[in-house]
């Protein structure tokens, strides 16, 4: 007798839950926005014998200075390629569960997990995105970077400062969106930390629309547009921790031993001046076009002997990364990156066997007894500036950094 299981079912229960993964992995883009996707086939093999691959953007024709002759034929001229040259990687995760938790769970946790695994590819597939956006050499900032200092108006973002941004841009023939994404209207997008957004938005420029044309910029923190710029604030965009000038009273120790993922308290070597500054930053420090991306912030809440308890992005309100005994903690001002340009900046390359969201694998049955299940993602491609005149990074502090605080 043939009897109907999950296992020769896994097509239906993976059609079924597929547009929430989409959805998930839809809604956690950011860096991701400043690509355009191509799609090829055999990048997994690429991938194996780490090959690069040149994607192709086609530049314009050169101007025209000469008069047509009376005598003489037109030269044609040829079409020459921006390259953007990309080294594929791959990414995946998976998780596994009983069958007992399909048969006692009172939640939907079928749809949930689909979620969770969307939200997982699209945010470490992103990361491969803001590694190519923020590593460029088309550089913005006052000083350099571990000069910026929180307490110098001239290095926070201001209205002046995108529109000098803007102005290199337009000198450089940076590409706009494609005027149908943008309802006819030239625009590029700039992303920012919230923390470099809010001294945009104290601007004093900006501040007098706010007050006298437009209040919803002042009281719903509504600034949708400056310039040419479309501006998105997100607390998810990257911050170069502790990169910029060191405080008065500076933290610069490492920890004692390694903490682990989740974990609420680190051990250091010395806890002089720990409680000023907004953050501690635990990790290497970020100069030049240096990226690491396990560097996370938290706030100190208590010191007991070296013990310090904190409060982090995580999970739980602990560390979102484990780390190293050894590794840095300092309390400089942080740096905020802010990426701008425009969906034809970069080229996002994806295996077509795969397509540019990933794979969802499963559910698969696995045991003896039939008694595990597992859903799985998978991606193969990554991302690349077509050229260095289509993406520009600037780097600011921020004026919340300041602040400080008092030694805990």
């Amino acid at each position: 007798m043939a009897v109907q299981t999950t296992s020769n079912l896994s097509n239906s229960v993976r059609t079924k839950y597929l547009e929430e993964y989409l959805q998930a992995a839809e809604e956690e883009r950011m860096y991701d926005q400043f690509s355009t996707p191509q799609g090829q086939d055999g990048v997994q093999e690429k991938i194996d014998g780490q090959s690069p691959v040149q994607v192709p953007f086609l530049s314009d024709l050169e101007t025209v200075t000469a008069a047509i002759s009376q005598t003489a034929d037109l030269t044609p001229v040829t079409l020459v390629d921006a390259v953007a040259t990309i080294t594929p990687t791959s990414r995946g995760n998976a998780i596994q569960w009983s069958e007992a938790l399909d048969i006692r769970a009172y939640t939907n946790y079928g749809s949930a997990r689909f979620k969770a695994l969307g939200k997982n590819q699209m945010v470490s597939v992103d990361n491969l995105a803001l590694i190519a956006a923020l590593q460029g050499s088309n550089v913005y900032r006052i000083v350099a970077r571990a000069s910026l200092d929180a307490g110098t108006s001239t290095h926070l973002l201001s209205r002046l400062g995108l529109m000098t941004i803007q102005a290199r841009l337009q000198g450089l023939r940076c590409p706009y969106f494609p005027l149908e994404q943008t309802g006819g209207q030239q625009s590029w997008m700039a992303l920012a930390h919230v923390d470099a957004f809010y001294d945009l938005i104290r601007d004093t420029d900006i501040l007098a629309v706010g007050q006298y044309q437009k209040g919803e910029i002042v009281l719903n923190y509504e600034l949708g547009k400056v310039g040419a710029f479309k501006i998105v604030a997100d607390a998810r965009a990257k911050v170069f921790g502790a990169a910029g000038a060191d405080h008065s009273s500076i933290v610069a120790t490492t920890l004692a031993a390694a903490s682990a993922r989740l974990d609420k308290t680190i051990t250091v070597t010395t806890i002089a001046n720990i409680g000023f500054g907004r953050y501690l930053t635990i990790g290497t420090e970020e100069t030049g076009d240096t990226f690491y991306e396990a560097n996370e912030r938290c706030l100190a809440v208590s010191t007991t002997g070296a013990v310090v308890t904190i409060i982090g992005e995580g999970a739980n309100g602990g560390l979102k990364y484990a780390h190293a005994n050894g590794v840095a903690v300092r309390n400089a001002d942080s740096v905020y990156p802010v990426a701008v340009g425009s969906s034809l900046s970069m080229a996002k390359l994806y295996a077509n066997e795969t397509g540019p969201y990933g794979e969802v694998v499963g559910p698969k049955v696995q045991g003896l007894a039939d008694q595990f299940q597992s859903l799985a993602w998978k991606f193969y491609g990554g991302y690349g500036r077509w050229r260095e005149n289509c993406i520009v990074r600037g780097e600011y502090s921020s004026s919340l950094d300041a602040y400080g605080g008092a030694a805990v």
